[in-house]
């Protein structure tokens, strides 16, 4: 059992190694001081902390979960969450913070982050609105940029425009993050002139700092020249934007995002010429981790882009596969069936493209003039056909699936039960056509239901990983709800007048600053924040330095303070970072808004980026 001294010394070396961000140096000293006490609750703290920092976070999740007794929510609820999140596991992020009854800022930070993933847009604006309103410190500027992204997102996924929020443009991310905006808008010439406007910012920013050479800063600059070579496909510049394009692809940027959206944009240049090189390019669309960097509807886009380049280049199954699959993704969407179609004729089989194409244009037709009954008689005959000519094929079956689907969703359960049973049929092992059908026999024929639902698979069997009793007592979005019933209630008061009480309280007189001069007319700028004054010339460099600790030497809770993960954390290269997106629709090839992310990054890259105006994280 080590000594009260040695464990002393022990605790003054993690300090130390807090201070200097050697966190590889302070899990040694930290793994000795578990070895005497396993449960020491501020060194689990703090080596979770350093095992962040060091990008160990599936170790430090081991960790929480292994020590649950001692590192309850309430201690390790922030940790936990952000290696979630940097995980990938966006959806048990989402509950972990929302399981938690305080909220400090820095969950909600990253509470703003996973709605962010999760493309909850509204929801995301919500919170960095909130925080931007009632916090004051040196992440002002982190926080503003991204609800510039967010602003962003909406313009572009959602057709949303909220109201001028009067974001500033002084940092390029924030102009950039405005272009996007006008891109979402239409307005590509105001566009263009952003992105202008970002390039020149970002070289500013980067051009007193001897440290950084030119090809970081041609790096950091691949995002903006990707959005200026998307604005230029919009207005015909086929050209210029290809050059581009390539140029980017050249520097070979780590993000995989943006090399994916960069190769996408080009594929769809290239169309049905140059098919070769559009061969090369779909290899960097399928990059490991891709999947995390961009939306769904940009991942929808590049699948429509690769079934078209399998068409081009003749691989007749391959293009089948994908747009059936397609097809089950997006029901709504015409383009899976306008391939099909067109891989049907250059395969001279004019017969079966016309046939799909009549099913899909009739059936939409009805669809918008409500006439479901004329829709669903398209469909048996086109049903009917197959089944005289090409029965249990997988255009016969897809075509089967899409009625069945068609009818449920009018409501059409009745008649949707002889599709599914065909479809069950053909593959019994199929539990959501099963589910379907249950479904569907559960509002005509109860009995048949139950008879039918022995054929599920047990629930031992069900590989679900669900916690029975967290579910139970797990809070759901009851903090969301919460605060928007009383925002709401808040409204309704007003409405009829009983919500003023407050107003009618009297006015405690301001009190004038000890150095008034009523001689001198004061600043008439006195209002605005310093920052904004006309004669603030911005803060020194090199002022800002860390604290230096201070206390007693070994001093438990200042290791702990010191390795606070919250205090260091920067941009993660699996958070959304800007560069993700896809092609062929109208807005999905654009390279998405760039937003600040929380992270463990270097130290170096800490000081670098407070040399550009205090973009460090959050």
């Amino acid at each position: 059992m080590a000594s009260g001294g040695s464990i002393t010394a022990l605790w003054t070396e993690v300090n130390r190694c807090g201070q200097t961000a050697d966190y590889s140096r302070a899990l040694k000293s930290l793994n000795k001081i578990l070895q005497d006490d396993k449960d020491d609750v501020t060194a689990l703290h703090c080596k979770v902390v350093c095992l962040v920092h060091t990008g160990n976070f599936k170790e430090a999740l081991n960790i929480i979960h292994t020590h649950t007794k001692v590192l309850t929510s309430d201690v390790i609820a922030f940790e936990k969450a952000y290696c979630e999140y940097r995980l990938n596991r966006i959806e048990t992020a989402l509950k972990t913070i929302e399981n938690i009854d305080q909220q400090t800022d820095k969950l909600k930070e990253l509470y703003g982050q996973v709605l962010y993933r999760l493309e909850r847009y509204e929801d995301c604006l919500s919170v960095y609105r909130d925080l931007i309103r009632n916090s004051q410190d040196e992440y002002e500027e982190e926080r503003k940029t991204n609800l510039s992204a967010v602003v962003a997102a909406l313009s572009i996924w959602e057709n949303s425009f909220p109201d001028d929020l009067g974001l500033p443009e002084t940092a390029y991310e924030l102009c950039y993050n405005a272009a996007c905006t006008l891109i979402g808008e239409g307005k590509l010439p105001q566009a263009m002139i952003k992105l202008q406007k970002a390039e020149e910012l970002c070289r500013q920013s980067y051009s007193e700092d001897t440290d950084i050479s030119d090809e970081e800063i041609d790096a950091e600059l691949a995002i903006i020249h990707a959005q200026l070579a998307y604005v230029m496909q919009l207005q015909g510049r086929s050209d210029d934007a290809l050059q581009l394009y390539n140029q980017v692809i050249k520097l070979k940027p780590s993000d995989v995002g943006l090399l994916a959206v960069t190769a996408n944009n080009i594929i769809t240049l290239n169309k049905d010429q140059n098919v070769f090189d559009s061969k090369k390019k779909v290899k960097l669309t399928n990059t490991e981790g891709v999947e995390h960097k961009l939306t769904q509807k940009q991942l929808q886009t590049v699948e429509f882009n690769k079934a078209l380049l399998a068409m081009h280049t003749n691989q007749a199954d391959q293009c089948r596969k994908l747009t059936l699959g397609l097809q089950k993704q997006n029901p709504e969407s015409p383009l899976p069936v306008l391939i099909q179609a067109a891989q049907h004729c250059r395969e001279k089989q004019h017969t079966k493209a016309i046939q799909l194409l009549e099913v899909s244009a009739l059936v939409t037709m009805y669809s918008h003039e409500e006439d479901i009954d004329s829709a669903i008689e398209i469909f048996c005959q086109a049903i009917q056909w197959y089944q005289e000519h090409q029965p249990n094929t997988t255009a016969h079956l897809s075509l089967v699936r899409e009625a069945a689907n068609f009818k449920l969703k009018y409501g059409r359960q009745k008649e949707a039960i002889s599709d599914l049973e065909q479809l069950w049929r053909q593959n019994p092992e199929d539990v959501r056509t099963l589910a379907q059908l249950i479904s569907a026999y559960s509002l005509v024929n109860s009995e048949k239901a139950k008879i039918l639902s022995k054929h599920l698979p047990s629930p031992d069997t069900m590989s679900f990983k669900v916690d029975i009793d967290a579910l139970e007592n797990s809070h759901g979005a009851t903090y969301i709800r919460k605060k928007a019933a009383k925002v709401a209630g808040e409204s309704q008061l007003k409405e009829y007048g009983q919500g003023d009480t407050k107003k009618k309280k009297k006015k405690k007189k301001g009190k004038l600053p000890k150095n008034y001069d009523p001689k001198v007319p004061p600043d008439p700028e006195r209002w605005l924040p310093m920052r904004e004054r006309s004669y603030y010339r911005g803060r020194k460099k090199g002022k800002k330095k860390e604290p230096i600790g201070k206390g007693t030497q070994g001093a438990t809770l200042s290791a702990a303070a010191e390795l606070d993960a919250s205090k260091t954390v920067s941009s993660p290269p699996t958070s959304p970072r800007p560069g993700t997106a896809a092609a062929v629709a109208s807005s999905s090839n654009i390279v998405p808004p760039r937003q600040q992310k929380p992270s463990a990054a270097s130290k170096k890259k800490q000081q670098q980026k407070k040399k550009k105006g205090g973009k460090g994280g959050w």
